[in-house]
């Protein structure tokens, strides 16, 4: 059966390139993106790989931990690494699981044996610091990931947890949000003072401050 949101995330112990890790215990307060590639020294992979790396910043002002995983062994992650410096100017500043047994890659529903049996899909898992699924996404082998959008849901994830909106099409940080239908306008009222613009009884939006 596949994972769904709001699943506690699997917990797990396996070798990386940073040493031996237990998921649960290595993500301590933070959030994390576990994330698959099928095979290392493949093209899209590469890039994926230093992009994350350049994001090193922004994964870190908003308290996430990347954390990559692909079934191939330790030596041969250590070896693409410094193809991944070379190509994409960015060395891998964060652990790459070697699932070489495919356990991790099989308690995650990582292999789809319809695409290929001996391969991992591009697989996306967010999770929040209390272990919970908070998004999944499942890319095929042949299309590279947005980490832009990976990271634009993580900020809608983050916001909406502490306010009582939800985010519209396209959102970024510092745009308009929705204040969820649950909330009466009474209480609406106590929480947004600078007020909103009523679309429709149910589309009440609303500009937070910065």
């Amino acid at each position: 059966m596949s994972l769904q949101l709001g699943q506690t995330a699997p917990d797990f112990e396996q070798d990386s390139t940073e040493g031996r890790i237990r998921f649960h215990e290595w993500l301590g307060a933070s959030w994390g993106v576990l994330f698959s590639h099928p095979k290392d020294f493949t093209p899209v992979c590469t890039t994926e790989l230093g992009e994350v790396a350049r994001l090193k910043p922004e994964w870190d002002r908003r308290g996430v931990k990347p954390i990559a995983l692909s079934v191939d062994p330790l030596d041969s992650h250590a070896a693409w690494a410094g193809d991944i410096a070379e190509t994409q100017g960015h060395r891998v500043n964060y652990p790459i699981l070697a699932d070489a047994d495919r356990k991790v890659a099989t308690l995650y529903g990582m292999i789809h044996p319809e695409s290929d049996p001996t391969l991992t899909v591009r697989a996306v898992y967010v999770v929040d610091p209390n272990r919970k699924i908070r998004l999944v996404l499942t890319y095929p082998p042949s299309a590279g990931r947005n980490f832009a959008e990976i990271l634009r849901t993580i900020d809608s994830l983050q916001l909406t947890d502490n306010e009582k909106v939800a985010t519209p099409v396209n959102w970024r940080q510092g745009d308009p949000v929705i204040i969820v239908p649950s909330l009466s306008d009474e209480d609406a009222r106590a929480r947004f003072p600078q007020g909103w613009e009523t679309q429709k009884p149910y589309l009440r939006v609303v500009r937070l401050p910065s």
